[in-house]
């Protein structure tokens, strides 16, 4: 069409020009120049876009992979103390990883296994390593690919084994199709490896062809060895996962491993109304609060095969949970903890192997609820570490064989966040804690024989949170750092004196990025809220501020058990966190450029570094005081800050963050005036007993606690704008709870606006969905910008 305009129109406006105006020959050049300009952008012609300014964050700029930071590893160190190894892009082939390794000592890189190399028979293309696992002599290698996950069902996929030896590779499962195998495991020797197979546990010889059933039982309700036993289909609090599903005797002639049987499980039912022509129904057994748990039991089994031994273990296998499972430092025992539903009572068995008598060496109880807790064996087994509240400080006690409680390691009023690394031939032990701020971490260490006090091993000019990676002789580690406005740097170093080695990583080009951008730096605070609590608080403020004026603020919560917010980490989120939450900081950011002020406060109830007494005071009351925390923090921060205006409050949170979202909009009309939630439980009747239990106690027990920190209860009370947002394939926190809502909300008559994203998963994308991701985030930005204008007044 534009060819045509110009063949027709062309000709008779040139004519003309020069019939009618008497203009120079350099001005009808210019005019035909000109006209033809125009008609080359009809045709299509590019012009150049505007360049995007890099002094400002957009959407497009927050879900593209620019700011997303250098990640170093997973590596593996190597158990004869000859370095670690880490998968690296191939120069040899493009998409491909080699497996490289490198001397602690002198850095020196050799390439152990390339990726021409990581092709076995009949594979025209190297494997895609999803894990891998060495042999303890590091002559063999365990590779696990080509794997695929179903709904509340661990990962399955392909195992193969490379001897580096002699250079030859053997595909595990015999006769088994193609992602069938799942959790395989060396045997101490490396000559063997067991692995789960249709719910059963075999045994493969790797230097013959031998395959050995140890397991017959297996079916879709009967699961054998199953790894991650205690968070099966979400029964279970997701820390409490702290054992695997079989291991290995010290001598690799027994197998321990734990039944799991959910036959008298309910199953839980989704629908799929996009991916087939029909809609589909996915189904998964899933007990809710209050409802049917599975049993379970641990059995014995020779690695040659036989029958199974069961241990009578003392309890209610329907009721109990169980925390750890593992040989007793030796081949004689087993160790077991269990939980009781309750989540308040732990019991510390030794199972005799031989005679199948079981003994409790350890019973700890408390008025709320137990962490989860991992025996560490010392002195050949003759010792142990226990992590307790006891004192109302999280501390480190070591205990005989017998249960004798020996000595507190660890004394002070502050609590040690976990168990970091045990130097036995030095006698030290190495923990992470932050006496001094809890929105930090860092490595301290302390004799085990308690003497002297304990040392801080990370650099004191280092301010922020560090998280450490060690070796297994302890005298080296990754040591990663960073602050909330600061991406992670990796290096390694020598331990016990922090000597840097050699840095790994260290995002120079996202700290350049960062620093071209227009921000201000995130404000770490604390709030009175009366009766001497204080919470603990971070703000980011528009990049061009003025005190005088009066801003919109967005609060980010989520303030419940599982997880804190404010952190002195890189976007304000722990190391291990997933770059979709990175890109989270990077949305408060961009609001903050556009007027908006962003902050975020930690209530009681959140796992923060503060005594026992901050961490359980919100027992049987979830939803309720960490609520009321909250609405008095935002009361004390508009009395405290002038700028903020009381009459645009926003909240918004995930998850559990959903639910404090909807809780506060509802309980406090007058004070939020907007809130986004999203994946949000709605009545806490919907959730799962190894979570909602745990802080809530049982249902008949606690009827009113549960009603009324249920969000739902409370919608009839909605004043301001609701944004509501749900995967319908969240198989975690279900759509019911959305949909109930929903109900409850038209039943009040009440008006919000709401969004169902087809078959997402709790986290609203999957991977590598950069489109729903953009979605979400636009979703909300507009929301926000419509109801609560980032206008300074």
């Amino acid at each position: 069409m534009a060819n045509q305009t110009y063949q027709l129109f062309f000709p008779k406006i040139k004519n003309f020009i020069s019939r009618r105006i008497l203009i120079s020959k350099s001005v009808i050049r210019l005019s035909t120049i000109l006209l033809v300009f125009l008609l080359l952008i009809c045709n299509g012609f590019p012009i150049a876009a505007q360049t995007e300014n890099p002094s400002l964050l957009t959407l497009d700029r927050i879900v593209s992979k620019e700011f997303d930071p250098e990640v170093f590893g997973p590596a593996v160190w190597l158990e004869n103390g000859l370095g670690y190894t880490v998968l690296e892009n191939s120069a040899a082939i493009e998409g491909s990883k080699d497996i490289v390794r490198y001397d602690l000592e002198s850095g020196h890189r050799e390439i152990l296994v390339s990726a021409t190399r990581l092709m076995p028979p009949g594979e025209s293309s190297p494997l895609q390593i999803e894990s891998y696992s060495w042999s303890k002599d590091g002559s063999r290698l365990l590779i696990f690919t080509n794997t695929e996950s179903e709904i509340r069902r661990d990962i399955k996929g392909d195992y193969w084994v490379l001897d580096l030896t002699v250079w030859v590779w053997r595909k595990l499962g015999g006769d088994a199709g193609p992602q069938t195998l799942m959790a395989a495991q060396f045997s101490p020797g490396g000559r063997r490896v067991c692995y789960i197979r249709d719910n059963n546990l075999y045994i493969e010889d790797l230097i013959s062809p031998k395959i050995t059933q140890l397991t017959f039982d297996g079916s879709c309700t009967i699961f054998n060895g199953k790894p991650k036993l205690c968070t099966f289909s979400m029964f279970f609090w997701e820390s409490l996962a702290g054992t695997k599903g079989f291991c290995w005797s010290p001598d690799g002639k027994s197998i321990a491993y734990a039944q799991l049987n959910i036959e008298e499980v309910p199953e839980f039912y989704m629908i799929n109304n996009t991916d087939y022509l029909y809609p589909r129904i996915i189904s998964f057994p899933y007990t809710k609060v209050g409802g049917i748990m599975p049993t379970f039991r641990i059995g014995l089994v020779s690695a040659k095969g036989g029958e199974t031994r069961w241990l009578e273990i003392p309890g209610d296998p329907r009721n109990d949970y169980i925390v750890q499972m593992n040989w007793a430092a030796n081949t004689e025992e087993i160790v077991i903890q269990t939980l009781n539903r309750l989540q308040n009572t732990v019991k510390v068995m030794l199972a005799d192997v031989a005679t199948g008598k079981i003994k409790t060496i350890l019973t700890e109880s408390d008025s709320a609820w137990l962490e989860p807790n991992t025996l560490h064996w010392l002195t050949g087994g003759k010792n142990f570490l226990w992590v307790s509240e006891r004192d109302g400080w999280q501390h480190i006690y070591l205990y005989s064989r017998a249960g004798v409680n020996i000595r507190l390691l660890t004394p002070g009023e502050f609590d040690v966040q976990f168990i970091q690394a045990i130097d036995e031939q030095g006698g030290w032990l190495y923990y992470i804690a932050s006496p001094d701020n809890p929105t930090q971490r860092y490595l301290y260490r302390v004799r085990l024989d308690g003497d002297g006090k304990a040392e801080l091993v990370t650099p004191v000019d280092q301010r922020g949170t560090h998280s450490y990676q060690v070796s297994p002789d302890s005298k080296w580690a990754f040591h990663t750092y960073s602050s909330i406005d600061v991406p992670p740097v990796t290096e390694i170093v020598r331990l016990p004196k922090h000597e840097v080695m050699r840095v790994l990583v260290d995002n120079s080009e996202l700290r350049s990025k960062l620093e071209a951008l227009k921000l201000s730096p995130t404000e770490f605070f604390r709030i009175d809220i009366g009766e001497g609590v204080e919470l603990d608080g971070w703000l980011i403020k528009p990049f061009e501020f003025a005190p005088e004026k009066s801003y919109p603020l967005l609060f980010w919560v989520y303030g419940e058990p599982a997880t804190v917010t404010v952190l002195d980490s890189w976007g304000g989120f722990p190391p291990y966190a997933h770059n979709w939450q990175k890109n989270r900081y990077l949305w408060h950011l961009m609001l903050a450029q556009q007027g908006y002020i962003i902050m975020s406060v930690d209530n009681r109830g959140t796992p923060s570094p503060r005594g026992r007494a901050w961490r359980k005071a919100i027992y049987r009351q979830l939803g309720i005081l960490a609520s009321l925390d909250q609405a008095a923090a935002a009361r004390e921060i508009i009395k405290r800050w002038k700028w903020v205006d009381p009459e645009r409050i926003g909240i918004s949170g995930h998850s559990g963050g959903g639910q404090m979202s909807l809780n506060l909009i509802f309980r406090y009309p007058g004070l939020y005036h907007l809130a986004m939630p999203s994946s949000f439980v709605s009545n806490q009747r919907f959730y799962y007993p190894g979570y909602q239990e745990r802080f809530m106690g049982l249902p008949e027990e606690n009827v009113e606690g549960y009603k009324n920190g249920s969000p739902i209860t409370w919608a009839h009370r909605l004043e301001g704008h609701l944004l509501i947002v749900h995967g319908t394939g969240d198989s975690n926190v279900h759509y019911q709870s959305f949909e109930a809502l929903v109900n409850e909300l038209v039943r009040a008559r009440k008006r919000f606006t709401m969004m169902s994203y087809p078959n997402r998963e709790h986290s609203l994308h999957h991977r590598g969905d950069v489109d729903t991701h953009y979605h979400f985030w636009d979703l909300l930005t507009r929301f926000l910008k419509k109801n609560i204008p980032p206008d300074p007044r």
